[in-house]
């Protein structure tokens, strides 16, 4: 495992000269500067371009030589200070998918909890209350007027986020 720039050089060379490569043939196929590579080969990290072309050139040099580039970019982000600061680990990564999922899993146990709750509420306000009796205040409005169905309205109002917050997932 390349601990350095100079031990992941290394591996990249030993792997270009069993394949019977040379230098200026990688280069010509990748594209990619000759000096560039021998910086590479060599260890120089101090002429590599930008992070990120570093990764794409690693990536073709990977693919001419035949090797997985992802485990060519394993290996070199096993260097310490080669992961950009934006980039993470993937177990980083995992740990904070994870996390969120739980967060959504708490919301969506919290708002079935509050849905059921208020839809006893409702199942216990009409049965104390007849649904075609009306409250005392409305008596004296036509006895042809209808309720709103609050438990509709609620079940709509909470389902719509549920279901978008199941589809996010």
């Amino acid at each position: 495992m390349p601990g350095s720039f100079i031990d992941f050089g290394n591996f990249l060379k030993q792997q270009r000269e069993l394949r019977g490569l040379s230098r200026d043939d990688v280069a010509r196929q990748t594209r990619i500067p000759p000096t560039l590579v021998a910086a590479l080969e060599d260890g120089q990290n101090d002429r590599f371009p930008e992070l990120v072309f570093v990764v794409n050139h690693l990536r073709a040099y990977a693919q001419v030589l035949g090797l997985s580039p992802d485990e060519v970019l394993n290996r070199f982000h096993e260097i310490p200070g080669t992961l950009a600061p934006t980039e993470q680990s993937p177990v980083a990564l995992e740990a904070a998918r994870r996390k969120s999922a739980w967060k959504v899993l708490v919301l969506l146990a919290v708002l079935v909890l509050a849905a059921g709750a208020a839809l006893w509420w409702w199942t216990e306000l009409s049965r104390v209350r007849p649904r075609g009796e009306l409250p005392s205040s409305h008596s004296q409005q036509a006895s042809g007027s209808v309720e709103p169905q609050f438990g509709v309205a609620l079940v709509l109002v909470v389902v719509t986020p549920v279901g978008s917050a199941i589809a996010a997932l």
